[in-house]
């Protein structure tokens, strides 16, 4: 089976200018979001995972980052070209044969896809002259911008010869089969054919159509705060050109959660993807979020520690009665049931009172009396 791929920029969600460090970035967040593990009721989790992969392995490396990009401007100058022409079909052409996709990626490495012949097959041969095959009906002009716009992922023109009408008046490679082609090239076999094994026992096991056919997701990231969460409020995600999405917080949101929109993100074609939210809680001076449960501290004399005491403590809606039991200590946090964070089935955490022993400003000497006479066994 023959696998396309999707444009890694936008399987990483960057910038095509993005810096090594910016794609690193990326690619551990869209990593962590379609890691296989955190996606069990997905049957494609696998292999979008496994495209995720192949994404970062060319844009990491620069030779083969550099490749591509060569690579998709030309295809676009062709696919320019080539809407000119079907514009003007009635404009002079040169019959020439049908173009495979491993003769339009020999054109960009200047190699005949691995062939002893490599070098001669890359010069330029003269076409022998034969008929021009008969002319079909030219498709519309928004026919023409429907297929530019469903292949926007790197087709491969010549980078070396010129653009030519006996160069347009050859038939275009399928772009899938372009891209496969062109990928086969510059990646390592291993990688492809693990990730093709794993897309097509994927699909298999679904029923479904390849993972190459939807358009991979949007990976953004939200701030919420820990009231933002109690409250659901609506929080703001920045996608990677700039625009902002307003993201709901259902109920069981912590932070690491992955929310996602339906056809909320890249747009290719008449087709829309998914957007993929990671929610990350911003750090607040009393709380820290442990999934659901809440956990604050309360500083407690040492007086209060060893009897023990009833006192007070802040929540997220405000503050609530504690008992500390005698001989308290910090190794011994205490827990409030229903005043931690909403969960999925409608209850909410507890609120996790962590014990910290505190010492007056000024030394106690009955206290200094009463712990050197208990270290050295003093009878006072």
């Amino acid at each position: 089976m023959k696998m396309s791929m999707q444009d890694p920029y936008a399987v990483l969600g960057v910038r095509r200018n993005a810096g090594p460090d910016e794609i690193k970035a990326a690619w551990r967040a869209v990593a962590k979001a379609v890691h296989p593990d955190q996606n069990r009721e997905d049957p494609n989790a696998t292999a979008r995972f496994a495209e995720a992969g192949r994404a970062y392995e060319v844009l990491k490396d620069p030779q083969m980052r550099n490749r591509y990009d060569q690579a998709r401007r030309n295809a676009e100058l062709r696919r320019m070209e080539e809407m000119k022409r079907r514009a003007n079909p009635f404009a002079p052409e040169q019959a020439v044969g049908p173009e495979t996709a491993e003769e339009a990626v020999s054109r960009i490495f200047g190699t005949d896809s691995g062939k002893p012949e490599a070098a001669k097959a890359a010069a330029p041969k003269p076409a022998a002259p034969r008929p021009a095959p008969p002319r079909t009906e030219a498709p519309t002009e928004a026919k023409v911008a429907d297929e530019a716009s469903a292949e926007t992922t790197a087709e491969a023109p010549s980078s070396h010869a010129p653009f030519g009408p006996g160069i347009l008046a050859r038939a275009a490679a399928p772009a899938a089969e372009i891209v496969s082609s062109l990928f086969r090239r510059i990646l390592p076999a291993s990688s492809l054919e693990g990730g093709e094994k794993a897309s097509d026992k994927a699909h298999e096991k679904a029923g479904e159509k390849p993972a190459a056919d939807r358009v991979p997701d949007l990976v953004c990231e939200a701030v919420a705060t820990v009231e933002d969460l109690f409250r659901r409020r609506r929080v703001t995600a920045t996608l990677p050109d700039g625009q902002l999405l307003k993201v709901a917080l259902p109920a069981g949101t912590t932070d690491g959660s992955l929310i996602r929109l339906r056809e909320q993100g890249y747009r290719q074609g008449t087709a829309r993807g998914d957007a993929l939210v990671s929610i990350r809680v911003a750090r607040h001076e009393q709380f820290r979020v442990d999934g659901t449960d809440v956990h604050t501290t309360l500083s407690l004399s040492l007086h209060d520690a060893v009897l023990g005491c009833t006192t007070t403590v802040a929540t997220v809606t405000g503050q609530a009665s504690l008992v500390v039991p005698p001989w308290s200590g910090p190794d011994r946090p205490l827990r409030i049931p229903d005043q931690g964070l909403p969960t999925a089935d409608g209850r909410r955490g507890a609120l996790i009172v962590e014990l910290s022993l505190t010492l007056s400003a000024r030394p106690d000497q009955k206290l200094m009396d009463l712990m050197r006479s208990q270290r050295d066994g003093l009878v006072l």
